[in-house]
């Protein structure tokens, strides 16, 4: 099968898209409305376990929760080739909510999720520009560092 742009892209950054694992609760990974697709969120599990665990400003660097927040991004895009067939049929990227797993008085969460929104740039160019919210929480699901959700709009 042809790869998109995107893969492509990614490819180039030694990025791979995987086998997108099924829900471990009552979701769906992704949803149509119109031309609009919602992701549920995803962490940065690669081959089905976590790159990274625990709390941004405990467990781990800046660097390393940048890094687990790609591999969160590498995840929705396996979950929107799985959904569409074809990332080329993405517009634009409209919205990314993502939460950063930290310590009550860490406050780098933007920073963070550059690490996501940076790769979204690389692979999509000016159409991966998105509006963003980055939030701290005192947990996620599985000691995961980063959680992410992205609104994306169709052709």
């Amino acid at each position: 099968m042809k790869m998109s742009k995107v893969e492509e892209v990614l490819a180039s950054k030694g990025l791979f898209l995987e086998e997108v694992p099924t829900p471990v609760a009552e979701y769906v990974p992704a949803k149509i409305v119109g031309k609009v697709l919602y992701t549920s969120g995803c962490d940065c599990r690669r081959n089905g376990k976590l790159l990274y665990a625990g709390k941004l400003g405990q467990d781990l660097t800046l660097e390393e929760g940048q890094a687990a927040a790609q591999q969160v991004v590498v995840n929705l895009l396996s979950v929107l080739k799985k959904e569409l067939g074809d990332l080329d049929r993405i517009k634009q990227v409209v919205k990314m909510l993502a939460f950063v797993n930290s310590t009550d008085d860490y406050v780098e969460q933007p920073y963070v999720i550059n690490g996501a929104s940076q790769l979204l740039v690389d692979v999509f160019g000016e159409k991966g520009r998105h509006a963003r919210s980055a939030i701290g929480t005192n947990t996620l699901p599985f000691d995961t560092p980063v959680e992410i959700e992205l609104i994306v709009e169709l052709y």
